[in-house]
């Protein structure tokens, strides 16, 4: 559904009817890092009772100008910070705790071997005759977990809960101590539907108690949900605010990426027929997950797995890879049986961008230069052991200039960059093996819609020279916009092939039958 069509699920906050001062302010706020200008005359305005979204590429400054907020950055000096309309100058978190900020971050800041009770005091323990006093704690806490409809007590171990039940113990945190304005960093990355679903109602009973809340996301459909306005961010710069009435997805994307993304699942690598045979897999099976699974993926084509969170698509993904164990089944690449194995794999030509950067693709704690070059130092040898310095550098700026690598130095830590930089890291440093299989898992998971405008156009671009790309993807409208078809995975068998078509509606109402069973197609059988 558009934004300009989504239905109000609460009543309009009142201060758009103008019966309401400014909660906060914040005017030509800037922040400079050496080398680097992170804002520069930022600003948000935000009423009591209201979800403000803030929205921007990664990398446009949000996290910066919540983290000035906080208390955990000072701002340059020529801004100025109004809360309710007091001049404030916020030169620590404590600063900004005494004032009623408080901030949830993606990566919850709990304690999990203390209680929840002790975590909600966390820092300001209360305490009797010199020792902390934990039942005075959990009876002070009963009521706001009450408040908040809490399935858990003020004695319940943190360690025992699930992220969901910890991340409204940093709620509770927050409303305990009378916070006025609440800010919310992606809140539901790790959240199940239903637990997305219990947070929203979550915030719209704290906006309707007067709560301000700034809630930071990239996700468009939780911004048509919850946003009553929404402050949009490039480049450490301030673009504008939308009301609701004048919010549209096109207006809103315009305005985050500086030009138009009409065509942004256009699929534009199909000009010519897919060539030779590149990848055949052969019933692939792990005995667990996987079962019996065989398809067939040609030269310059993009090929789809979809099915639900569960079905076995990256477990196939990583057998066909041979990153785990399979207890059956075989792999080609052009003709020839491959080897099980990950070197084996890359030296056939295959490479495998997995779903999980972080902890399965990148070297945080290494740069950008040594991330890119990682795989193929080994063309740089000279004799003597020496490497040719100059030809790996030459490689990073190539990899940083061609992807559009947003990094101030080649020498930044990976760990330092926004998601959608991340991603094109490694992207780049798996296209340095020169593949002729390019397997995507989740490729535009976490990162922002200009980074994925920018991927998608990496993928027409690689199947156009004839690489034979397999995309798995949880988003429907990415898989039937960029692919050429699409296998479809339940319960870890292939349940049915859904050809490529100009009916995108068609092609999703033919996915989601086959990934929930109500579709009885099969694939056929390949030998």
């Amino acid at each position: 559904m558009p934004l300009s069509e989504a239905p109000r699920t609460s009543p309009t906050p009142a201060h758009l009817h103008g019966s309401h001062a400014p909660l906060l302010e914040l005017r030509n706020i800037s922040k400079t890092f050496p080398g680097v200008k992170a804002l520069t005359n930022m600003e948000l305005t935000v009423y009591p009772g209201e979800v403000h979204a803030l929205m921007g590429e990664n990398g446009a400054g949000k996290s910066t100008l919540m983290k000035i907020l906080s208390g955990a950055y000072i701002a340059d000096p020529g801004g100025e910070c109004r809360i309710a309309g007091e001049p404030v100058a916020i030169d620590g978190p404590a600063t900004a705790r005494a004032h009623g900020v408080a901030v949830i971050y993606q990566e919850l800041s709990l304690a999990p071997n203390l209680s929840v009770a002790e975590n909600i005091y966390l820092g300001r323990h209360l305490h009797h005759r010199g020792m902390v006093d934990r039942a005075a704690m959990a009876r002070a806490c009963e009521a706001t977990l009450a408040r908040l409809g809490a399935d858990f007590t003020p004695q319940t171990p943190v360690n025992t809960l699930s992220i969901a039940q910890r991340q409204l113990v940093e709620i509770a945190r927050a409303v305990h101590f009378e916070t006025r304005i609440l800010v919310m960093d992606e809140p539901t990355t790790p959240l199940s539907t239903r637990e997305t679903d219990r947070l929203f109602a979550l915030i719209r009973q704290l906006r309707a108690e007067g709560m301000a809340i700034i809630y930071i996301s990239h996700r468009m459909a939780e911004i048509d949900e919850l946003a009553d306005r929404v402050t949009v961010l490039r480049d450490g710069c301030f673009v504008g605010t939308l009301t609701r009435e004048a919010l549209t997805q096109a207006a809103l994307v315009k305005m985050m990426v500086g030009r138009d993304l009409s065509g942004f699942y256009t699929k534009t690598h199909g000009e010519t027929a897919p060539g030779e045979i590149m990848l055949s897999v052969r019933n692939m099976s792990d005995g667990r997950r996987v079962r019996g699974c065989s398809f067939d993926l040609r030269a310059g084509e993009v090929l789809g797995l979809a099915g639900l969170v569960g079905a076995g698509r990256t477990e196939l993904a990583r057998l066909v890879f041979g990153a785990d164990t399979r207890t059956d089944g075989a792999v080609f690449v052009a003709g020839t049986p491959l080897a099980v194995g990950p070197r084996q794999a890359i030296d056939a030509g295959i490479a495998y961008l997995t779903e999980d950067r972080k902890l399965q693709g990148l070297f945080l704690d290494q740069s950008v230069h040594e991330n890119i070059n990682l795989i193929v130092a080994a063309r740089d040898a000279l004799r003597g052991g020496r490497l040719n310095r100059a030809s790996a550098r030459q490689r990073t700026a190539a990899a940083i200039r061609s992807l559009g690598i947003r990094v101030a130095h080649p020498q930044v830590n990976v760990g330092a960059l926004s998601g959608g930089n991340q991603q094109k890291v490694m992207l780049s440093r798996l296209l340095e093996t020169r593949p002729r299989v390019l397997i995507l898992d989740e490729p535009t998971r976490g990162v922002d819609i200009g980074a994925k405008a920018e991927i998608y156009r990496l993928i027409n671009e690689l199947a156009r020279s004839g690489v034979a790309v397999l995309m798995i993807s949880s988003e429907l409208p990415e898989v039937v916009g960029l692919c050429d078809r699409v296998l479809v995975m339940r319960e870890g068998e292939l349940a049915g092939e859904v050809p490529g078509c100009a009916d995108a509606a068609a092609m999703q109402e033919q996915i989601i039958a086959l990934a929930t069973g109500a579709g009885e197609q099969k694939p056929p059988v390949l030998h």
